[in-house]
């Protein structure tokens, strides 16, 4: 882990966002780092290190720390091994999204795969002219090395051909907040039919500067903004909102032929088995024209493969909108 001098804050927040700035430290990300005792000076920002091993097991080297072309954002692709389940509002102008996470070690069954539950901001269209700004957690053993749940994010401005990476592997996401590491390892996890533990995340616009912020934690702590210049559609100030934004799991599947991958979506249970053994994501809410944090009114789930991964969702009480969701991959449903 290294140290960087911090940049700007934003301008405004969602009007009815209750979370405040909070100095506990213990309010921002629990993360493995902070439990051996590191910590940046003042002004600065954590970043982990890029280590040779890192770059080995990168399949490209020139496109280490991004996704492949092959990668799919939209909730209507099938294709190419990755694999959703969902929850999608579309049809308007969106400026952000807002929702709680629940974190698993998600098993993952090849160094080629991840699994990983996330909100995407999207605007454009499948061809090469999608932009998408990502925030969750993810399981990537090619890109970290291991199989534990990793705070990240992402961003493209052109379907994941040339543009954007993961966390702080290229010029893009600008990070402000000195206690969280992104691509750090969280800790504690969910466990099955025991405590459960969730990150709460907000994806918003800056309606006087344009720029697209990240906010964490029930404290409402800035980890960072994706500059306004990255973007084509969600780049313009103003008007240059999202056209879909979308919450839940996605998992890669590298075997398209023969048997199903085992990789696991979210707790690696089905949305069926409910509370404490199934992931979920509650809350779920998006930001209007007005700088407004809404509930996700008419939000449509979707799987692509229910016998694999599924979802299942619900409204009301404290929960607002929610959703279970995933499953284990291979299975007799999916074989």
């Amino acid at each position: 882990m290294v140290c960087l001098r911090m940049q700007e804050e934003p301008a405004a927040r969602p009007g009815n966002d209750h979370a405040m700035e909070d100095d506990d430290e213990e309010e921002v990300l629990p993360q493995t780092w902070r439990s051996s005792g590191e910590w940046c000076p003042k002004g600065t920002i954590p970043v982990r290190r890029t280590t040779e091993g890192d770059l080995l097991r990168a399949s490209s080297v020139r496109r280490f720390g991004m996704k492949p072309r092959s990668a799919a954002a939209r909730r209507d692709s099938t294709s190419n091994g990755h694999e959703h389940a969902v929850g999608y509002v579309s049809g308007g102008q969106f400026y952000g999204a807002k929702a709680s996470l629940n974190v698993w070690p998600a098993q993952v069954s090849s160094p080629a795969e991840f699994s990983l539950s996330q909100i995407w901001v999207i605007s454009g269209s499948f061809g090469n002219d999608l932009n998408t700004i990502e925030a969750g957690w993810q399981v990537s053993p090619e890109l970290y090395g291991d199989n534990s749940p990793r705070f990240f994010t992402y961003w493209t401005s052109d379907a994941y051909q040339e543009t954007g990476c993961y966390n702080l592997h290229c010029a893009g996401f600008v990070q402000t907040n000195g206690r969280v590491v992104i691509g750090a390892a969280i800790t504690p996890v969910s466990a099955y039919g025991g405590r459960q533990f969730d990150i709460t995340l907000m994806i918003w616009k800056d309606p006087k500067k344009g720029n697209w912020w990240l906010q964490l934690g029930p404290s409402g702590a800035l980890v960072g903004y994706w500059p306004s210049s990255l973007f084509t559609h969600l780049g313009a100030r103003g008007r240059g909102g999202a056209d879909m934004v979308q919450f839940g799991g996605e998992a890669v599947n590298t075997r398209p032929s023969g048997s199903h991958t085992p990789t696991q979506m979210g707790s690696g249970r089905f949305p069926g088995e409910g509370y404490g053994r199934a992931a979920y994501f509650r809350n779920v809410q998006v930001v209007d024209w007005d700088n407004n944090l809404i509930p996700a009114a008419g939000l449509r789930l979707l799987a692509d493969h229910p016998g694999c991964y599924d979802i299942a969702g619900g409204q009301g009480g404290a929960w607002g909108s929610y959703f279970y969701y995933g499953g284990p991959g291979r299975n007799v449903r999916c074989p």
